[in-house]
């Protein structure tokens, strides 16, 4: 019996061993072996990544500037640091050799410090009076050696300091600036658009008026086209469409919008049941409300998106305090809504980092029952919202009436929202017909008899051998040589604002004139969510589809549990506590009193009876704080002596069975075997 568990010890042991070489010869022979088991595969990087890793047209290298030396005595930084090196080596290794890694460590006055300096990356304060430390990242093409210059400034997109609020997004990041390395010509963004989005003229005060300020934004980053709202074609090269309050398009434009969907391309959308930028003012200074709604109803129910264009959302709880006129006090207006990081969806890079975002007279979006795309909230209303006829806030000029129609609905309103994954298109049929070719066709018929007469003019030829008549015969080259696209060649990815006044000026920032500058003084963030947007959709559908990396830091929620149940009771005791010394105080002033209220020279029995009673209960009381306090300690040390106890020994132990059992089972195995 000895000898079988000495045995049965020893083999064990020699299981555990072998298991240990084993493992790490199989780590050593297979360095691209990845075993992700978190529960965010927060180690794992998507097929985005992977796809624009593998299409890299030329080799890239990253430089990784990070203070380690000067991170010693900061270990979450540390910490931070060695994952954010984890993902780009992950990101390095699956380039397949297009991509290159170099981990600097800047240390003062070296020329390691001057390169990130060169490159725009500044060293940060992590304490106050501390060592500022490096964190930021370079991507830049391979610079071939034999037409290098070293006075030359070098070249690269760098990101200046990796953030740590921003860790569920590096990965987004990071392939955004080698994207931007890899590509760095300028996106073209076709505007479709009839408002005065780039100046215009005013009639009631006979001047020109200034551009918005989100086009001076978008001009100085991207290549901006105005595409005519009467065409029929858009060009391929334009990579974003942008769609401001579309009024009354045409089946042709509508058409050509749809193919642009449909081969790929990307598209942010600007609806609005009550476009405020509209309304002008008479001489008088009544206002003149105009074509106020806009709506894309055939290609937004293609897209899967419901929009009711006669319908404004009223936000109670969200309303922006407005004043109508100067000589009026600010008040509320439940047409106008302050969107606050509580509405924006902090899982989208787009309205992550935003803090406020202000709209008016908005609309609502929601998604078709039978959708076939994927509809990603990015604004929401509060649940103290309702929806209000446009007509009601057209020419309103005292906001104060919206408050006798409104009646909570208790839900909450989409203000904009990403549309993903892949539609039919809404012309199934091609290409409509052109307005007017019916009236074209029926007058035709009717003069029959100069048709006949001009038989010879249709008579077959070299340019026309069947003698055609048709539309087909008469309409451009580059309409006989379209191929329709009924299905999109890969999911879509459109953006749509149920909004346009988000891009006014006087929704987020005021601009002041300095020595012929116009200088921005924002105080919402409307400009950078046109600006993420954009920048988003310029990334192509890989870019787009890299997802935010979840949290690496996981919360003990048992602990925190313990704390928040006896926050609760040293709460109750400390409240508690206070109403008893509050009525003992009075009851002291009213015992230190003679019967007309004044003051007694000398304290007496009764009174030090009450004092004595007092000291007592706030000597108990407190004993029984330090009781409570003293259990939530006890409870968390048992807690972490438990988790302690499971890490160091129940682990080994199982495995140890485990290895024992399967040792077990082989050995009955042969020996099963051998008497046969």
């Amino acid at each position: 019996m000895v000898n079988n568990k000495a045995f049965f010890s020893s083999a064990g042991l020699a299981g555990i061993f072998l298991a240990l070489i084993v493992s790490v010869i199989v780590i050593t022979m297979l360095p691209g072996l990845r075993i992700d088991l978190t529960e965010d595969r927060l180690y794992t990087i998507t097929d985005g990544t992977k796809n624009i890793l593998s299409n890299l047209e030329k080799p890239i290298e990253l430089r990784f500037f990070y203070s380690e030396g000067a991170t010693e005595n900061q270990p979450q930084i540390r910490a931070y640091g060695r994952r954010v090196q984890e993902l780009l080596e992950e990101i390095t290794f699956a380039s397949g050799g297009n991509l290159t890694l170099n981990v600097i460590d800047p240390e003062p006055f070296s020329e390691e410090e001057d390169l990130a300096t060169q490159f725009g990356i500044r060293a940060v304060p992590v304490s106050q009076g501390g060592e500022s430390i490096y964190f930021g990242l370079v991507a830049s093409q391979v610079v071939d050696e034999t037409n290098f210059n070293p006075l030359a400034t070098p070249a690269g997109e760098a990101l200046p300091l990796i953030r740590p609020d921003q860790e569920q997004f590096l990965e987004y990041e990071f392939m955004k600036l080698i994207t931007s390395v890899d590509s760095p010509e300028r996106a073209v963004i076709g505007l479709i658009t009839e408002l005065d989005i780039d100046g215009g003229f005013n009639p009631a005060t006979g001047q020109a008026t200034s551009p918005w300020f989100v086009m001076e934004m978008i001009r100085q980053l991207y290549d901006v086209r105005r595409v005519d709202i009467s065409a029929s074609s858009i060009d391929e090269d334009i990579d974003i469409l942008m769609i401001v309050h579309p009024q009354d398009l045409s089946n042709q434009m509508s058409y050509a919008i749809d193919q642009h969907i449909m081969r790929g391309g990307q598209a942010v959308v600007f609806l609005d049941p009550n476009a405020d930028s509209l309304v002008t003012r008479s001489p008088q200074g009544a206002l003149i409300p105009a074509g106020m709604g806009s709506d894309l109803e055939e290609l937004l129910s293609a897209w899967g998106v419901n929009y009711q264009d006669d319908k404004v959302l009223t936000d109670n709880q969200l309303a922006l305090r407005v004043r109508m006129s100067q000589a009026e006090r600010p008040m509320p207006h439940l047409g106008m809504v302050g969107a606050s990081r509580e509405n924006l969806n902090q899982e989208d890079i787009i309205t992550s980092r935003l803090e406020t975002i202000n709209l008016a007279s908005a609309g609502a979006l929601s998604q078709v029952a039978d959708a076939t795309t994927t509809f990603e909230p990015l604004i929401r209303s509060s649940t103290d919202a309702m929806l209000v006829d446009a007509a009601l806030v057209e020419n309103m000029t005292d906001p104060s009436i919206l408050f006798d129609e409104f009646q909570p609905q208790g839900e909450s309103y989409v203000l904009a929202a990403r549309i993903t994954g892949e539609i039919s298109s809404a012309f199934p049929d091609g290409r409509p017909q052109r307005e007017g070719a019916t009236e074209l066709n029926d007058q035709e018929d009717a003069e029959d008899v100069q048709a006949s007469s001009d038989i010879e003019d249709n008579a077959p030829s070299s340019d026309n051998p069947a003698g055609l008549t048709s539309d087909v015969a008469k309409a451009p080259e580059e309409e006989l040589a379209e191929i329709h696209l009924a299905r999109t060649q890969s999911p879509i990815n459109l953006i749509l604002f149920a909004d346009t006044d988000v891009l006014t000026d006087r929704l987020w920032v005021q601009v002041a004139q300095f020595l012929g500058q116009r200088i921005p003084q924002p105080f919402a963030n409307n400009g950078d969510l046109l600006i993420n947007s954009l920048d988003n959709l310029s990334g192509g559908s890989d870019l787009v589809s890299i997802r935010s990396r979840g949290t690496y830091s996981r919360p003990f929620t048992r602990v925190i549990a313990l704390q928040r149940e006896a926050d609760d009771r040293l709460r109750t005791e400390e409240t508690d506590l206070l109403d008893r010394l509050s009525e003992t105080e009075a009851a002291l002033a009213e015992l230190n009193q003679d019967e007309d209220g004044n003051p007694l020279g000398q304290l007496t029995p009764e009174i030090q009876v009450e004092i004595d009673r007092f000291n007592g209960e706030m000597l108990d009381t407190r004993r029984r704080l330090r009781d409570v306090q003293f259990q939530l300690t006890e409870d968390i040390d048992q807690l972490g002596a438990t988790l302690k106890a499971i890490n160091t020994g129940l682990v080994p132990i199982v495995l140890t069975i485990i290895a024992l059992l399967a040792h077990y089972t082989r050995l009955r195995r042969r020996r099963s075997r051998s008497a046969l």
